[in-house]
């Protein structure tokens, strides 16, 4: 009876498989589709229309396998492409490939490797256990490769790793189904290309729209490369916060009204010593109380509500006057912005850091006064421009100090000049500052101006890489 039934049934016929056999099928859809040049019919179908819809691609860089985010990206362009071309659109959609930056040197550096130790019979090895490391030895690689006329070989190699990348992804997006004008993509190294972006940047200056500046950029010392702010990573570092006085000479204590009967400092707190070099003024808040509270033997000016602290981290507890009186008396009360351009001196170098004012500045730690030097940071480089300072950064791409060439007039000491401001892989592991912090203490403890030191755990950017 139930073969009866079924013989009844009126279902439709097809030879539609029941399984999909993706693995198998798939690439040979999309081979069907060269063969067809479906892209080009598309297009030429539509340009009947006379409505063309132009999605510029965004280059994948070309160092490896295509990954989830490339994958995406291509995807959703194609998505949108294929929705405006079923709309009446034709829709030309060129690929292109970034084929310039620093991972594909670094690649081709590693690749090339083991030639260039056997031809300078060098006794390095890249697999450092800390990126420095190996930036280190690949720099010194590279050197070596400069001084043997080695560098236009290099770039050869590095051609040749992005053309294969290129034939590797080009291969993996047409397996995704991607339809484009892969015959005519686009290369960023392509002399035609470089010149078009030359003659661009030519028109940008012809109209005056190309100006020359500084800004503080996230620099990595060990690849000499700026970093984007996507690229850095946050993590717990010990760094050495110190207490810092800038002394206030006797005749502009007067001028604001500030006793001037015994030396007058103004404290700042900073978590980067070896940014003290590079420091050009002192920002307070214009709304927080600053007090010129008197120690007995000197006046120090701290926010208010940081004065227990620094009393307490300055180990000024138990100093008394002869007289047995208790000589953290308050003289006066200032709002910050009523001691603006106040010019206290730089600790060891000879020129003024003046009082400006800037409401990022709290008192949830420090001293309520920031140390600030606007080659060093967003925050200080915005004050910096507010109140006309020099961008001034006396470090070097290699991490050392050296004298700003822009700024002549600014000099670092010429005990500093060389120092490096990096921390070594050694210096992590046994947790030692680094030399150019080391330096700096030295120099504002020689001069009287360390008022304290202590050790501070904070979140730290580092370099990806």
């Amino acid at each position: 009876m139930a073969h009866d039934l079924k013989d009844t049934l009126q279902l439709p016929r097809t030879d539609f498989p029941m399984r999909a056999n993706l693995v198998q099928r798939e690439p040979a859809r999309a081979a069907h589709w060269e063969r067809l040049g479906l892209y080009d019919a598309i297009q030429q179908k539509r340009a009947l229309g006379g409505k063309t819809f132009v999605l510029h691609d965004g280059p994948p860089f070309t160092n490896g396998d295509v990954h989830i985010g490339t994958a995406l990206n291509k995807s959703l362009k194609d998505f949108v492409n294929r929705y405006k071309s079923m709309s009446g659109f034709r829709t030309p959609y060129v690929p292109g490939w970034d084929c310039h930056g620093l991972p594909i040197e670094q690649k081709v550096s590693r690749d090339l490797l083991e030639k260039l130790r056997k031809e300078t019979d060098l006794k390095l090895d890249v697999e450092g256990t800390q990126p420095s490391q190996s930036a280190r030895k690949l720099l010194e690689i590279n050197k070596v490769s400069d001084e043997k006329g080695h560098t236009l070989a290099l770039r050869k190699e590095c051609d040749a790793f992005s053309e294969t990348w290129i034939a590797t992804q080009t291969a993996q997006f047409k397996r995704l189904g991607i339809l484009a004008d892969w015959g005519n993509e686009y290369k960023t190294k392509a002399p035609a290309f470089e010149a078009d972006i030359l003659r661009t940047f030519a028109a940008f200056v012809e109209k005056g729209l190309v100006y020359r500046a500084k800004k503080p950029v996230y620099w990595s010392i060990p690849f000499e490369t700026a970093l984007a702010e996507a690229e850095i990573e946050y993590k717990e570092h010990t760094s050495i916060a110190i207490w810092v006085k800038f002394a206030v000479p006797a005749v502009e204590a007067e001028k604001f009204g500030l006793p001037s009967d015994k030396p007058l400092f103004v404290v700042i707190w900073t978590t980067t010593p070896w940014t003290i070099p590079a420091n050009l003024a002192i920002a307070l808040h214009p709304d927080v109380d600053y007090v010129v509270a008197d120690t007995g033997k000197e006046y120090l000016i701290v926010a208010a509500e940081r004065l227990a602290d620094v009393i307490k981290v300055g180990n000024l507890l138990g100093m008394h006057e002869p007289d047995g009186r208790d000589p953290f008396t308050i003289r006066l009360t200032k709002k910050g912005a009523a001691l603006e351009k106040l010019a206290p001196r730089h600790p060891f170098i000879d020129r003024a850091s003046p009082i400006v004012l800037a409401d990022y500045v709290t008192t949830d730690s420090g001293t309520g006064a920031v140390h600030t030097a606007p080659g060093h940071g967003a925050d200080d480089y915005a004050t910096g421009k507010k109140y006309r300072l020099q961008i001034y950064c006396p470090v070097d791409g290699n991490g050392l100090y050296a004298n700003d060439s822009d700024y002549p007039e600014l000099k670092i000491p010429n005990d500093l000049l060389g120092i490096t401001t990096l921390e070594s892989v050694e210096d992590l592991a046994a947790k030692r500052p680094s030399p150019a912090n080391l330096a700096v203490l030295k120099k504002l403890a020689a001069t009287g101006a360390l008022l304290a030191k202590a050790k501070h755990l904070h979140s730290y950017p580092h370099c990806w890489r």
